[in-house]
């Protein structure tokens, strides 16, 4: 007949029960940061892809202004709003990437 261990010695249960967890937190220690690091790298990369997208979506509109100057009085308005929400989404477009590439070169 077999008596299972662990219902008679309460303790040495909860002896492998905490190495258990301490083997689940090195190995966390070791593998999350070898996967948190290229998933920031990637998410700073598409979000500087859509900023860079915003910017180019407004050239049109940019250019369309810049012709109506003469005609249209508010053209100039529109024109620089255009220009400063270009300039904005193209700056944080580009230093997204930048950050992603110190984030893969750390």
């Amino acid at each position: 007949m077999r008596v299972n261990l662990a219902f008679s010695q309460p303790g040495k249960e909860m002896k492998n029960s905490a190495g258990k967890i301490s083997h689940a937190r090195k190995f966390a220690e070791h593998v999350v940061p070898q996967v948190i690091k290229p998933a920031r790298t990637v998410w700073n990369q598409v979000i500087g892809t859509f900023f860079l997208i915003f910017a180019a979506a407004i050239v049109p509109s940019i250019v369309r202004d810049y012709r109506a100057l003469d005609e249209d009085p508010h053209a100039m308005v529109r024109l620089i709003l255009a220009v400063c929400f270009c300039a904005l989404m193209a700056f944080f477009g580009i230093s997204s990437f930048l950050r992603a590439r110190r984030i893969s070169r750390s």
